[in-house]
């Protein structure tokens, strides 16, 4: 069995700050030994399950977060900025299952950790037809390109809780309550790691998810940026268009659900340029 596992750092137990989970900040090191762990315990439950083999794609800010030497289960690790899948890198229908470890909740989500939808800087609100979504939600659309379940997530309860509503379901574990943006209570992180164990055998053996997920044909993405700029800089990619009346949001809409995943990085990657 072949698991493909996308880790991000704001859902880990522990962690409520930025300066945990950025590159040179004074809690760093806390925050990645933190992170290995629970990507550790999910690699030791998938063994239990029978999985054999592993990529794991560092997801978050610098994408080299985890210390490849360190990592279990003999892992393939995928790290470094400019992927042109982003989160999702590396990911091909020869997986069997996948893992998003350490996620969060989408932006502007209530009593949500660190919440964010790719770029805080730029991005207000994102849509997947007309529902709110966050990250997990749009790197799915990946997972149903290749035809490979989503059968883990972990984070806090409002990632679990966003999780639920992916079609199907992935499993679910929450390793911290969110009391606001910048505030939490965690599990102990030996707690939390234990749990996220049980949750990747569960998730890939009793509760195995039936298919990978599952978006209406054609599916149409709205994204609300914080400035009117942003929208019309988006705009400049082909089939993009700002939504009459809505100055700050653009509509696409495609059929091709890995399609609609690229110009939403594309989009993420152009209005960087007006914040940074």
């Amino acid at each position: 069995m072949k698991v493909y596992i996308s880790t991000d750092f704001e859902g880990v137990a522990g962690i409520v700050d930025w300066d945990q989970i950025m590159v040179g900040s004074h809690d760093y090191d806390l925050g990645r030994r933190l992170l290995l762990g629970e990507l550790n315990a999910a690699i030791a439950g998938a063994q239990d399950a029978g999985a054999t083999e592993f990529a794991v794609n560092d997801s978050h800010s610098s994408m080299r977060n985890l210390p490849p030497d360190q990592i279990a289960g003999n892992a393939a690790l995928i790290s470094g900025k400019h992927k042109p899948l982003y989160m999702m890198e590396g990911l091909d229908s020869s997986f069997d299952a996948i893992f998003f470890i350490g996620y969060h909740g989408s932006i502007g989500a209530s009593q949500a950790i660190l919440s964010h939808s790719y770029n805080p800087r730029a991005i207000w609100e994102t849509r997947l037809n007309g529902e709110i979504v966050g990250e997990s939600a749009l790197n799915a659309l990946v997972a149903a390109h290749y035809g490979v379940p989503i059968a883990l997530i972990t984070g806090d309860q409002v990632t679990a809780e966003e999780a639920a509503r992916i079609n199907p379901a992935p499993h679910a574990v929450a390793v911290k309550r969110s009391i606001s943006r910048y505030a939490a209570e965690s599990l102990h992180p030996t707690v939390a790691c234990e749990r996220i164990r049980e949750g990747a055998r569960l998730a890939l053996s009793t509760q195995r998810p039936a298919s990978a997920p599952q978006f209406p044909t054609p599916t149409q993405l709205d994204v609300t940026f914080l400035t009117a700029d942003m929208a019309e800089m988006a705009a400049w990619l082909r089939g993009v268009e700002v939504v009459a009346g809505q100055p700050r949001t653009i509509r696409y809409e495609s059929a091709d659900m890995l399609d609609i995943f690229r110009v939403f990085v594309t989009m993420v990657m152009l209005t960087r340029a007006l914040v940074e």
